[in-house]
């Protein structure tokens, strides 16, 4: 067996190519009513001066001209982070800017903005992401603004809160390349920047700034969204440099806490603090309390528009995900099942077969003269007999023919079927190519059902048209993708596979990635 080959470059795509993109982009945003009218209102509500009595009267009539924000800065007034000590209700929007203040409300009413112009998306998850980000940037900015020694600080929270337009735009209106661009940076070989120049023909931050532009938002809340050099950043010499560290820091902090439980403890947070501490004036412990201080804010937000958190079943993302059909295919331990009948063939007593495997395979490993291919071997040889398939086989990468080709099989008809077993190593939307994108293993418990099915490659279906059942484990090695393990079935496995099988197949197939890693 030949050793596995290193990935393949990342896809190319043309100037003119990526051209078309950022162009029909721009287009659609710019040329579409409600987004033109999206832009007219997002300008309106910046311009208002909040140094002058007639901003204050302007930013009421505007809130008051429209039922469901008034309704909503209301209803943020009323939660328990805002309300009055004395528990008095808020009932007019003159005390509510009075209370939440001025830049609290234009930054609140310019966030719904958003959300009533997105949040209707046919990709209503990717987008509800991509919202709730710029919402909680909005708020760390709106933080770091009430510390800053700057006149008109407060802009700072409006950078922020722009600062992430250009993935809600592309997630709502060119969802395709979305997907592209996160699966990108989901394989590490690219930022999030670098991704979306490669597939859009503009970075996000660059789209954002086009746009806003084309919104005629002011200058200085424009250059907010331009990048950050790497690195450490040094104390900012004006306010525009100072916003522009705001924006980024306050997205960077979003981010983390929209993925992490405990971010304070996390090694981002340790990042963040090296590279922004200084800049900035935070200390590890003041950043600690902004976390806490926007976390609880950002929960008042959230409900005051409505938007508690919601299952995220409709779709994946953010990332190139996997449909509904697959995510509920996917092994995970923590699944019930009690195995009691195997009527598709399946030993009765595959748990132990499949521990004798682990511990065969991890002596051998432990020895330290075993080879990847047979490891590879002994593991495939495991989960053959162990699940009583009637044929298994492990495709690696072969860079030469640009194809995952099969390498051993054991089974039915194995070098016929082996010899066939070939696909392209180029992004497709079919069952094996999302697998190893999602690095997900799989367990199709009927192959007919019409979802798999249209999953399921023209090649697969040619060559095995009876495989009613079959496993799909991926090999991921440091976000590459180097292969599957395939196993297939003749007859349906209803049964499924209990959690602690599944346990002892992830770990033989921990063994094997331990074995492909540098």
């Amino acid at each position: 067996m030949s050793s596995v080959s290193p990935p393949p470059a990342s896809p190319a795509y043309s100037d003119g190519d990526t051209r078309r993109v950022r162009a029909s982009l721009i287009h659609k945003v710019c040329g579409d009513e409600d987004m033109f009218a999206l832009g007219a209102s997002v300008a309106r509500v910046v311009e208002m001066a909040s140094s002058e009595d007639e901003g204050t009267h302007d930013l009421a009539y505007y809130v008051l001209s429209d039922v469901a924000l008034t309704q909503r800065i209301l209803r943020l007034s009323n939660t328990p982070t805002y309300r009055t000590k004395s528990g008095t209700t808020v009932t007019t929007i003159s005390r509510a800017i009075s209370l939440l203040g001025f830049d609290n409300v234009r930054t609140t009413a310019l966030a719904m903005l958003l959300v009533d112009a997105l949040s209707n998306s046919a990709h209503a998850t990717s987008v509800r992401i991509e919202l709730e980000a710029a919402l909680c940037a909005s708020l760390v900015g709106r933080e770091m603004a009430r510390h800053s020694f700057y006149q008109g600080a407060e802009e700072a929270s409006i950078g922020a809160l722009f600062k992430n337009l250009g993935p809600l735009l592309v997630a709502s209106h060119e969802h395709d390349r979305y997907r592209e661009i996160n699966a990108l940076v989901k394989g590490g070989t690219h930022s999030v920047g670098q991704a979306s120049q490669m597939i859009l023909g503009s970075s996000y931050d660059a789209l954002s700034q086009a746009v806003m532009a084309e919104w005629k938002i002011p200058d200085v809340i424009v250059r907010s969204l331009s990048p950050l050099q790497a690195g450490a950043q040094k104390v900012a010499i004006n306010r525009g440099e100072w916003m522009r560290q705001v924006a980024s820091f306050s997205m960077e902090v979003s981010r983390l806490l929209g993925r992490s439980a405990s971010p304070s403890e996390s090694k981002e947070f340790q990042a963040l603090q090296l590279r922004y501490g200084v800049a900035l004036n935070l200390t590890a412990d003041q950043m600690k309390g902004l976390f806490e201080t926007v976390q609880s804010e950002m929960t008042a937000l959230l409900r005051s528009m409505n938007m508690e958190p919601q299952p995220r079943d409709e779709e994946t993302l953010d990332t190139g995900g996997l449909p509904n059909v697959l995510l509920l295919a996917t092994m995970d331990a923590g699944e019930d099942g009690e195995g009691k009948a195997h009527p598709s063939g399946k030993p009765h007593n595959a748990r132990e077969l499949l521990l004798a495997g682990v511990q065969d395979v991890t002596q051998m490993r432990a020895g330290g003269d075993a080879r990847v291919n047979d490891v590879i071997l002994a593991v495939l040889e495991t989960v053959y007999r162990s699940m009583g398939f009637r044929f298994a086989t492990v495709c690696l990468k072969d860079a030469r023919s640009g194809q995952y080709r099969a390498r051993v099989a054991f089974g039915e008809d194995h070098a016929r079927l082996q010899a066939g077993f070939a696909f392209p190593m180029g992004a497709a939307r079919d069952l094996f190519h999302l697998a190893m994108e999602n690095d997900a293993d799989l367990m199709i418990a009927d192959a007919a059902s019409p979802k798999i099915r249209d999953l399921l490659p023209a090649w697969h279906r040619a060559l095995l048209p009876d495989a009613r059942s079959f496993i799909v484990l991926p090999l991921v090695v440091s976000k590459v993708q180097v292969g599957l393990f395939y196993a297939d079935r003749a007859v349906v496995a209803p049964e499924g596979v209990p959690p602690d099988e599944t346990s002892l197949i992830k770990a033989l197939k921990g063994q094997v990635l331990l074995a492909l890693a540098p």
